[in-house]
């Protein structure tokens, strides 16, 4: 069990995976403002990996992480460990967060962290950032687009298409065409910019995009995104 927990700053921002052994502790608020003063201390200090956070000043005291860390335990009697973070540093990107299954305003089960540019500061522009990463939150995409897809997981998607195709009997070339439909319909169900919008259940995210821009006269482009769902790598 434990939290997901991000923070984010005009040109920072941390997601953070702590772990406990039970839901009790999670609800504890002792926890809970450790993991946002965790995410803090990792903002303030640059920490770009778990081991550099260890050994940073926890936020307002005079001990380290690790040291802050052995308190906690034996101040809640259960053993806890910061599992992973990302952090994304002095970056000329904008961040938007989703938290599901929210505990507090900063912490949840599932973290979304969603690294966005844009010309214009509006609304309408945190309310659509809000909304997809909802959507991520609701289909955990492989990746950002078919590009960034990783080549090796379309071979072993390829490999099983055609282990299925293998005794239907068709010529080569229709087997081909299937496999290429499959693949196709693979991208939308695993790409975020080709997967089909959760919110209205019919436009792909990629056309969202085309459209608010129109709308709004902007030009919103989603750079990178990053999931946490708590236990799962």
């Amino acid at each position: 069990d434990g939290l997901v927990t991000v923070h984010t700053t005009a040109n920072q921002a941390v997601m953070i995976e702590v772990n406990a052994e039970t839901d009790f502790v999670a609800r504890n608020e002792i926890f809970q403002k450790f993991c946002d003063e965790l995410a803090q201390t990792c903002v303030i200090n640059g920490c770009k990996d778990i081991d550099s956070l260890l050994n940073s000043n926890f936020l307002n005291s005079s001990k380290n992480v690790k040291d802050s860390l052995t308190d906690i335990i034996a101040k809640l009697g259960e053993n806890i460990i910061i599992r992973k973070l990302k952090y994304i540093g002095e970056s000329e990107f904008k961040f938007q967060k989703y938290l599901h299954n929210a505990i507090n305003q900063k912490s949840g089960k599932i973290g979304v962290l969603l690294v966005f540019s844009n010309k214009n500061n509006s609304k309408y522009t945190d309310d659509f950032a809000k909304n997809i990463c909802m959507h991520i939150a609701a289909t955990d995409p492989k990746s950002k687009d078919i590009d960034s897809l990783d080549s090796s997981l379309v071979e072993k998607e390829k490999v099983i298409y055609a282990e299925q195709l293998k005794t239907s009997n068709k010529p080569e070339d229709i087997i081909k065409k299937i496999i290429e439909g499959k693949v196709k319909k693979y991208f939308e169900e695993v790409c975020l910019l080709e997967q089909t919008f959760v919110i209205d259940n019919k436009t792909k995210i990629k056309d969202c995009i085309s459209a608010f821009n129109k709308e709004h006269d902007d030009d919103f482009n989603i750079a990178n995104y990053h999931i946490f769902k708590l236990g799962q790598e």
